[in-house]
């Protein structure tokens, strides 16, 4: 894998913004701060990361506060995840709409800096009554794989690795993700924060 061009500057001893974004999975994930625990211990001082999620939110509302909560911040690196909430069916959008906003963030934020690094992710896989009311999940996971590879984007496909726990060991799945969606701070720590650095770092 070619070194990712945030890791690459970060190595040369630049400075680095890291803007994540995206739903409750990102917002109260435990792996947004066990990242920064990482990156400055491999890189002191270098690294700041600004967590814009929010939860309950989905790409429209993505792009819409794209210019306040993102590109305001002239970030160097951008990670994305809409995908979960797109598929929530009381939003009413369809996987055609997650691909087009998707899309039209990664335009706005390329045309504001075209050296922004974009990082694309599915999460988890939802179980139970969260999945009843995202019973399309998995197309909408697919939107962000096939954008990320027409568009040359790196792609942290965490939910291959839920899916695998999920299939082999559904106990110990349902012990890190308790209730069907938010995975505990262990899970996101242990599944989700180990596929972005062995992925990403």
């Amino acid at each position: 894998m070619n070194l990712s061009a945030t890791i690459s500057n970060l190595e040369n001893g630049k400075q680095q913004h890291i803007v994540v974004y995206g739903t409750s999975l990102t917002e109260g994930g435990a792996w947004v701060s066990g990242l920064k625990e990482i990156l400055d211990r491999r890189f002191p001082g270098q690294v700041k990361l600004t967590n814009s999620a929010k939860g309950g939110q989905w790409s429209d509302w993505g792009l819409e506060n794209l210019e306040e909560r993102v590109i305001a911040l002239a970030p160097d690196a951008v990670f994305l995840e809409f995908a979960i909430n797109d598929s929530f069916l009381p939003y009413q959008t369809s996987v055609t709409k997650c691909g087009e906003n998707l899309n039209a963030m990664i335009d706005r934020i390329h045309a504001a800096n075209k050296n922004c690094e974009i990082l694309l992710m599915t999460m988890n896989p939802p179980v139970r009554e969260p999945l009843k009311i995202r019973p399309l999940i998995k197309e909408y996971y697919q939107v962000y794989r096939d954008t990320a590879r027409k568009r040359g984007l790196l792609l942290i496909d965490h939910y291959s690795v839920w899916r695998s726990m999920l299939d082999d060991n559904p106990a110990e799945f349902d012990r890190l993700v308790p209730d069907g969606l938010h995975p505990s701070d262990e899970g996101s720590t242990k599944i989700t924060l180990a596929e972005i650095v062995r992925t990403w770092l």
